[in-house]
């Protein structure tokens, strides 16, 4: 049991990033070149740990679908990627509205989900944060 639990947990960042990709040509927009801002890389909500967080997973299998990744955490300044560093980016009006698709993987109680969802083209909820439809919110 243990076992199967941990191959769908390995499975899981795949899942998500090819989730985000349909949400993508959903909205007429292939994720190869697509804009996608990562929020929240820490391994839980409101802390600074991201050791085995699957959050590197989805951000690796993103990039090798040719997507323009960045991301923004309050507790991470930085990840490694594939080897290389990725520096926090930050969370600005432009950040938001220049994203094809904003993706909310821990949703720290920092994060004004309502401003985001305002300002974004698509927001891609991997966490069942918002609680009400909105017709740009995509959930996992």
């Amino acid at each position: 049991m243990l076992e199967a639990a941990q191959d769908i947990n390995a499975q899981m960042p795949a899942y998500v990033a090819a989730r985000i990709a349909d949400a993508l040509n959903e909205a007429g927009k292939p994720v190869k070149g697509a804009s996608i801002l990562v929020l929240g890389v820490a391994y839980k909500a409101d802390v600074g740990d991201a050791r085995e967080t699957p959050a590197i997973g989805v951000l690796q299998q993103l990039r090798r679908r040719g997507a323009k990744v960045r991301f923004h955490d309050p507790y991470i300044e930085s990840v490694q990627i594939n080897g290389a560093g990725l520096e926090r980016a930050e969370l600005t009006h432009s950040a938001i509205t220049g994203a094809d698709c904003v993706v909310l993987l821990t949703p720290h109680r920092r994060y004004d989900l309502e401003w985001i969802v305002e300002h974004s083209t698509l927001v891609f909820d991997a966490r069942n944060a918002y609680a009400r439809d909105n017709p740009k919110v995509v959930r996992l």
